[in-house]
């Protein structure tokens, strides 16, 4: 019949919307019968735990906004009612409070797998740098969502925050009044970011609908960075991998529900249980722990412009690193200098978030200097030099004669750095 497609699906209902509107048959090309590397191991379950987290945040947040109040006479009260007589407004919140820090951790974990494996190297630059813009895009949502509890450290964390652009000459000054809507934070700033706090999750769905999309183009990296090459180099995605997520998204749900049901307010700050009050400044102003490395790297240098210029540099140099990165080997398993150093990088990461959590004097200052230094030398320096001296191991011949030892010897001469073009 004109019109309609093919559709082999034997259940009828389904038969006959798949021939009207082939979604099923697009389901089971996408992620039934899509070739996928054989060798995963769990850490490609992060990207799976992103999905279900943004998900859960989505949900929460749509019945948080039901009862949510963004006026700034209000909005503290309101939170307070949720918690206290909606029905499960306290387990709601709860998830929704802890969701966000639950997806940074799942989110860093998935950006690590990516650095150490080489999945931004050809041909999957564009699928690196959406991901990073996914980042951004969290890194706004957390922060505009931060403010609305209105206490304490919200108010004045979204101050000190929003300040950081009245750095930037000429502009800096117009950008502040644009996102405080007045002259200083108050209810039109409420109002701003209620807005895009609630609109900009659909936004990162667009997005990481154009990184699936583009990952499904050029296919999934591997454990052992190398391309695929015969059939037997891959298994279909479901059932193998769509069990093995399961089994990832089951444990990633306890460690959730514990966080949820036993620590619920681990993770923030107790300042923010006391409604914010702009003639009282904390003692101690500190961002949520996922933007602390950031924050470290902003207090590290004297110069305002220079750290703000710097904290914002060190997000969007990971735009560039598939071009700083200039060796022809992927894994960081065949890199036996790079995997010591990837190490390294994160220690530094780690350092900036515990200096970040500090008081900026005394010893506190000299590390987040030192960790700061690295940090850029690793991307600028260290990378770029790397490719050139450094000697990988012989790659194996294939992922299945790898995966099942028959045959995990190097190449033929020359076939190696041919395997690592796109």
């Amino acid at each position: 019949m004109a019109g309609l497609t093919k559709s082999d699906f034997k259940n009828p209902v389904v038969n006959w919307i798949d021939t009207r509107l082939p979604i099923f048959t697009m389901l089971q090309k996408e992620y039934g019968v899509f070739p996928t590397p054989r060798n995963f191991n769990y850490l490609w379950n992060f990207g799976a735990l992103a999905m279900v987290n943004l998900v859960i945040m989505i949900a929460t947040g749509i019945f948080l906004a039901m009862n949510y109040q963004p006026n700034t006479l209000l909005a503290f009260d309101s939170v307070q009612r949720i918690m206290r007589d909606v029905n499960f407004g306290w387990l709601i919140r709860y998830v929704h409070q802890n969701g966000a820090s639950m997806f940074f951790i799942v989110t860093y974990i998935h950006i690590f797998r990516g650095m150490y494996y080489g999945s931004y190297k050809a041909p999957r630059e564009l699928l690196w740098m959406l991901g990073v813009v996914i980042l951004l895009l969290m890194m706004a949502t957390a922060f505009m969502g931060y403010v609305l509890p209105w206490g304490q450290m919200s108010y004045w964390g979204a101050t000190v925050i929003t300040n950081l652009f009245s750095a930037f000459p000429w502009i800096g000054p117009k950008i502040v009044t644009l996102l405080w809507g007045g002259f200083a934070v108050d209810q039109p700033t409420l109002n701003r970011f209620f807005s895009l706090h609630y609109l900009l999750p659909f936004v990162l769905v667009g997005v990481i609908f154009l990184h699936i999309a583009a990952l499904h183009i050029t296919g999934s990296n591997n454990p052992l960075g190398i391309d695929v090459k015969t059939p037997q180099d891959t298994l279909p995605f479901h059932p193998y991998y769509t069990i093995k997520d399961s089994v990832g998204i089951c444990v990633y749900l306890i460690v959730f529900a514990i966080f949820v049901f036993f620590y619920p307010n681990m993770l923030g700050d107790p300042n923010n249980f006391i409604p914010a009050n702009p003639l009282q400044t904390p003692a101690d102003i500190v961002p949520e722990w996922y933007f602390l490395p950031y924050y470290a790297i902003l207090r590290s240098v004297p110069n305002k412009l220079l750290g703000v210029c710097l904290m914002f540099a060190s997000i969007l140099v990971l735009l560039v690193l598939p071009w700083l990165d200039t060796s022809r080997v992927r894994s960081a398993r065949f890199r036996p200098i790079y995997r010591q150093l990837i190490w390294l990088w994160v220690l530094a990461v780690v350092l900036l978030g515990v200096c970040g959590a500090n008081k900026p004097e005394g010893i506190w200052v000299v590390l987040s200097r030192v960790a700061t230094l690295y940090y850029f030398l690793h991307f600028l320096v260290i990378l770029p030099l790397l490719g050139k001296i450094e000697r990988p191991l012989p790659l194996p011949e294939s992922i299945s004669r790898a995966v099942t030892g028959k045959g995990g010897g190097p190449l033929p001469t020359g076939a190696a750095a041919t395997m690592e073009k796109p």
